[in-house]
């Protein structure tokens, strides 16, 4: 009796163990949004008064845009956001936070991208637990959100979608120029022509480090290829009650005198994990838009774009 008392005794201990070990594995689970707080009214009622926190709480406003009409982004950064960007050679992507004000039936929702999934995405180290602070001071925090199940720093670390799609140190090989001075002034020109239906909508250039990272709103137009198109792709990728609408704009990065930018299928996977590969909403209602957006950073790049584009 005493023996099987024993064992037993055991068995709960283990499965107590057990269950700990899963508590704080999901504990360090994240996700790529953030909530941060709803309301009711329209859109346009909100801008001004998000922009105003996010200065209060000591951030820059460096670019906002709408990419439809029941949406508008904002894009902030602050000095720890720059210095976890300086932290590697491509560690530009870090540099802004971006916000975004969604309409979603009778209900606004402000969301932002979470600070601590983003520097893990792309490898930056530095104070994400300050920045995480001053967005949740500035926009308040209901709940992380995005896929069902988060990832942890290891996985995101480590992110592919799946065999044979590119990881974070994959991107698109854009255009090269004898200096970082001139390949910006590239994009500068790129972007003010709109090259490819691209429009700027911020620049960050990063202290300590030769990399500039520019935002980039993506518009196909009238004649052009709906698979660049950010209205197009996030009408078949952003269908869940709480919009992603925070995963726009695209980025180009230049660094040193290299012009990049993060492969369209690990920069739409890593803020849609989840997405299926085939069905309604899925991966392969939008195959096309990996190659017709980066076609489209090219030309605003100043680089080569590939005629099978």
């Amino acid at each position: 009796m005493l023996q099987v008392k024993a064992k037993w005794l055991a068995y709960v201990a283990t499965a107590a163990i057990g269950l700990a070990s899963m508590a704080a594995q999901a504990a360090g689970e994240m996700k790529p949004f953030i909530l941060g707080s709803t309301t009711s009214g329209s859109v346009a009622d909100q801008v001004d008064t998000v922009k105003k926190s996010l200065t209060d709480n000591g951030f820059e406003v460096v670019g906002e845009y709408s990419p439809y009409d029941t949406a508008h982004i904002i894009i902030a950064t602050n000095g720890a956001l720059k210095k976890m960007a300086a932290s590697h050679d491509r560690g530009g992507y870090a540099a802004g936070a971006r916000v975004s004000i969604t309409k979603v039936g009778d209900q606004v929702q402000i969301a932002y991208t979470n600070p601590a999934y983003m520097a893990a995405a792309y490898h930056v180290k530095g104070d994400v637990a300050g920045v995480a602070s001053a967005l949740k001071a500035a926009l308040g925090e209901i709940k992380e959100y995005g896929p069902a199940n988060g990832l942890s720093a290891d996985d995101l670390e480590g992110y592919h979608y799946t065999f044979g799609m590119e990881y974070f140190d994959e991107p698109y090989s854009l255009a090269d120029y004898d200096s970082h001075k001139e390949a910006v002034a590239a994009v500068e020109k790129g972007l003010a022509a709109h090259a490819g239906g691209t429009t700027k909508v911020y620049r960050i250039d990063i202290p300590g480090s030769k990399q500039t990272v520019f935002g980039v709103g993506l518009s196909a137009g009238a004649n052009g290829n709906k698979y660049m198109d950010d209205k197009f792709i996030m009408s078949e990728i952003d269908y869940k009650d709480i919009r992603s609408t925070a995963h726009l704009p695209y980025e180009i990065l230049v660094s040193g005198d290299e012009v990049e930018a993060l492969h369209a299928r690990f920069r739409i996977a890593i803020n849609f994990p989840d997405l299926s590969m085939m069905g309604d909403n899925s991966f392969m209602n939008i195959m096309p838009s990996p190659d017709a957006i980066k076609a489209a950073l090219t030309e605003a790049a100043g680089g080569s774009v590939d005629e099978d584009y």
